[in-house]
This record gives structure tokens, C-alpha cells and sequence, in this order.
């Protein structure tokens, strides 16, 4: 069953359950090389860390729906996990979601190099920098 790195609604248990009819969390984690910010909703952008959990779920086509990808709000990517897994995380269109520079009026691009699409700067930077989901909680089989 695939993993995903949620930091937002999905990391409350009755929201997963209003959305999703087969699922777990698993380990609570923490994604090094990202972190959060907010707009309309949350999402991720380069450097720092994001601490969140893990959600194990096949209905990867009802969290896509969710997320608005089929629009571009997010897209989904796949990262490696310290513990030799894979897991994914949503990552959102900074400009869409609001998501303002500090001291600035105007939208962000949020820090992602280089041009291209979303889904092509956030695989590149992936690519080219150690980002890692890091399962933290001991206390959880994933």
C-alpha cells in the first residue's frame, strides 16, 4: 500500500476518514529538505524541514482528486524514505495558493529554481538536493 507524506488536513484523522474508505497512518515523519508555508492551504517549498505523518491508503486517485492535481493546484511527487521506503508528498503551486514573499505584496514562485512547470522545478530540485522522508515515531510499524 503506498505511503504519503500529509502536513495539513490529512494529517487529522477524521478528515482521512470523511475522504478516504481504506486507510492507516503509519509513523509519524518528518520530511528534511522542505518546509511548510501557508496560503489558501499549505504547501511545501526548498530548505529547511516539515515535520508530519505518514498515511498509507491505495486510493491514490481520491487524494489526487483532493489535491487538485488533474488542475495543477498540486502535483505529486515521490521521495525516499531513510528507512528504504518511497513515500508521496503534494506540493502546491505556490502562486495559486496565495502563498506571499516575506515583506513582499506580491506571489511567490516560493523558491523553486529554475523554469519549467511546477512538477519539472520541484524534480529537479528534488533531484539535485538531499530531500528525505524520515520516519520518527518508533512506536509504529509503516
Amino acid at each position: 500500500m503506498p505511503s504519503f507524506f500529509v502536513y495539513g488536513t490529512l494529517t487529522d484523522a477524521d478528515r482521512a476518514d470523511e475522504l478516504l474508505d481504506d486507510w492507516s497512518f503509519g509513523p509519524d515523519a518528518r520530511v528534511d529538505g522542505l518546509h511548510r508555508v501557508e496560503g489558501r492551504y499549505p504547501t511545501l517549498v526548498p530548505g529547511g524541514s516539515v515535520s508530519g505523518r505518514l498515511l498509507r491508503t491505495d486510493e491514490v486517485t481520491t487524494l489526487d482528486r483532493y489535491e487538485g492535481v488533474a488542475s495543477g493546484l498540486y502535483v505529486r511527487v515521490e521521495l525516499p524514505r531513510t528507512d528504504g521506503g518511497r513515500a508521496f508528498v503534494y506540493v502546491g503551486d505556490a502562486a495559486r495558493l496565495g502563498v506571499r514573499s516575506a515583506g513582499k505584496d506580491e506571489s511567490a514562485d516560493a523558491g523553486w529554481p529554475g523554469d519549467g512547470d511546477l512538477r519539472t522545478r520541484v524534480e529537479r530540485y528534488r533531484s539535485a538536493n538531499s530531500v528525505v522522508v524520515e520516519p520518527t515515531d518508533a512506536g509504529h510499524d509503516e
